[in-house]
């Protein structure tokens, strides 16, 4: 089968990284699954920083293969194509930078010297299946940061950087440029470009329901029946409390 069509021919409604950014990446995995797809989790990947912002934003891709000796001594930075400052560089504003690093942190795929520039630059975050030295400084940035680990060799011990903007997988996932990342304190989901309206438009009334149900769960209901609403009168307490909040 074909790859999904390019970023360019499937254009997403502008009101949709808004409303993403209210939703949860549980509700986004939950939605997924309903649509068929549960392989969208980025494994191994946890925020750095603490109470960053939730990250939201279409991906754009840098891709690693193994560092060989003869292409990656320490030279090879001055190289003014080297594709990873290239990326860095050319990453539009509001995107997010998904690195492949074919889950190998034993070896940074960035550090927070490129990162700061990228966050200067708009970026809207970063995502990384391989380590990140300075995490200190990465994770103190405003720009959410999710990595496998803090991880102090440079990339060039373990890593070549060979293209961009191209598919990759990061934690096990299939990522196409354009797909919407997001990320929270729960961890990444990847959501394919074509399905990021729908889903959008769905997320928040499930998450509506789902602050009814805790209240529900607070005041001691029974999650049987409950949650799903498999009892017909949840879903009357449900328009009752809707209208309350009115």
């Amino acid at each position: 089968m074909a790859n999904p069509k390019p970023a360019s021919e499937t254009p997403v409604a502008p009101e949709t990284l808004a409303q993403l950014r209210q939703v949860s990446t549980a509700t986004i995995a939950t939605l997924l699954y309903k649509k068929g797809y549960k392989n969208c989790y980025v494994q191994g990947v946890v925020p750095l920083g603490q109470n960053q912002p939730r990250m939201v934003g279409p991906a754009f891709t840098l891709r690693y293969i193994a560092a060989r000796e003869d292409t990656d001594p320490i030279e090879a930075f001055r190289e003014p194509d080297h594709p990873q400052r290239v990326a860095i560089e050319t990453c539009p504003k509001g995107h997010v930078l998904v690195m492949d690093c074919r889950q190998d942190a034993s070896a940074a795929s960035a550090g927070s010297i490129l990162l700061t520039r990228l966050q200067i630059r708009g970026g809207a975050g970063v995502v990384s299946d391989g380590g990140i030295r300075d995490a200190a400084g990465a994770g103190a940035l405003a720009m959410p940061v999710f990595a496998a680990k803090a991880s102090a060799p440079t990339n060039l011990t373990k890593h070549h950087a060979v293209d961009m903007d191209v598919p990759v997988s990061c934690g096990g996932v299939a990522v196409y440029p354009g797909d919407i990342v997001v990320g929270d304190a729960d961890g990444v989901m990847i959501v394919p470009r074509h399905l990021a309206d729908a889903l959008a438009a769905e997320a928040g009334p499930m998450e509506l329901f789902e602050e009814f149900v805790l209240g529900e769960v607070l005041r001691g209901v029974a999650i049987i029946g409950l949650y799903p609403p498999t009892d017909p009168d949840t879903l009357v307490r449900f328009e009752t409390w809707k209208e309350a909040r009115k």
